[in-house]
């Protein structure tokens, strides 16, 4: 036992086990003489002002299960000596300034079940090599520069749950083998470059209930598959390039707060079955080329609180359901052709676009 609090010694041997100085304020590089340690199973210095590189003598910590040095200052590249902590099940390295690559090295860290490298200033390719981590739950690389393909190797992470990939530069088509990650409730691919169709394989994640491919150049229709996404509460697929009709599939989506489609070119009608989705809090399908008229079976969602279909070539008069809607407070139909007049009650709506519509209240 240790009188030093946030350091494990153990008793027997009287040497360090654990380093646990999260949130401790402490400043200056990291010692490279941690790396002399031999019995350190745990070294938890995130949140820190730390600056400096990590050191490549960490890498001689054999019996390292955590290491946590996020959420500081820490710059140059990460050590592919990390490669060689074979008993590491924690690598959490993000919110710092680290650059360079990703090393193909972590992929011999066959225990890993978290890897975390968010926020930096990572470049070139996601190695094909992670998809050797098959005990790998959680894969957070977003907010770098990372470019190239989405490896379609990660489909080989039979136990990942979350995978976060957003705000890169990864280019090609989403792989259809991560529809083999049957255990993933979010992944986030928006804000890259990603072009070609949405796999309809995505329907076969029956415990996804995040879906993220916004800002990308995806293109083809939307499957009627992602209709089987029964836990889904999130889907997001705006500021794309996708054609067809909107699948009213989508209205077997029972637990869906959030279905934001907007900016893409989606024709044809806004269906009736999106009235089923009961709890829809924000529907948005702004700027596209939706045809024929408002459902009134929209009135049925007595979650929805922002709704918007402006900027679409929809026809015919405003459904007086929609001010059967109790919480709604944001409400854009504008930019269309409808007819008619305004039903008084959707004055109460505090946030909506009639003035720019000019038609009268009725």
């Amino acid at each position: 036992m240790s009188d030093w609090e946030g350091v494990g010694v153990d008793e027997t041997s009287c040497r360090v086990t654990a380093l646990s100085l999260e949130q401790r304020e402490l400043t200056g590089e990291i010692p490279r003489e941690l790396g002399d340690l031999s019995n350190l199973m745990t070294l938890e210095l995130g949140h820190n002002g730390l600056t400096g590189s990590v050191p490549a003598e960490l890498g001689r910590l054999s019996r390292l299960t955590t290491l946590a040095l996020y959420d500081n200052g820490l710059s140059g590249e990460i050590p592919p000596e990390l490669g060689d902590l074979s008993n590491l099940m924690t690598l959490e390295l993000g919110h710092n300034g680290l650059t360079g690559s990703v090393p193909a090295e972590l992929g011999r860290l066959s225990r890993l079940t978290t890897l975390a490298l968010y926020d930096n200033g990572l470049s070139g390719d996601i190695p094909r090599e992670l998809g050797n981590l098959i005990r790998l739950r959680l894969l957070w690389l977003r907010e770098n520069g990372l470019t190239g393909e989405v490896p379609r190797d990660l489909g080989n992470l039979v136990h990942l749950q979350d995978l976060d990939l957003r705000q890169n530069g990864l280019s090609g088509e989403v792989p259809a083998e991560l529809g083999r990650l049957v255990r993933l409730e979010y992944l986030g691919l928006g804000y890259n470059g990603l072009t070609g169709r949405i796999p309809p394989e995505l329907g076969r994640l029956a415990r996804l209930k995040g879906l993220d491919l916004a800002r990308n150049g995806l293109s083809g229709s939307i499957p009627p598959e992602l209709g089987r996404l029964a836990g889904l509460i999130d889907l997001t697929l705006n500021n794309n390039s996708l054609t067809g009709g909107i699948p009213p599939e989508l209205g077997r989506l029972a637990r869906l707060k959030g279905l934001w489609v907007y900016e893409n070119f989606l024709s044809g009608p806004v269906p009736s079955e999106l009235g089923n989705l009961a709890n829809l809090q924000s529907m948005n399908f702004y700027n596209n080329r939706l045809s024929g008229e408002v459902p009134p079976e929209l009135g049925r969602l007595g979650n929805l609180r922002s709704l918007s279909l402006a900027d679409n070539a929809l026809t015919g008069a405003i459904p007086a359901e929609l001010a059967d809607i109790p919480f709604l407070e944001w409400l854009n139909l504008g930019g269309n052709a409808l007819t008619g007049c305004v039903p008084t009650a959707l004055r109460a709506v505090e946030h909506h676009d009639f003035e720019r519509m000019g038609l009268p209240y009725c």
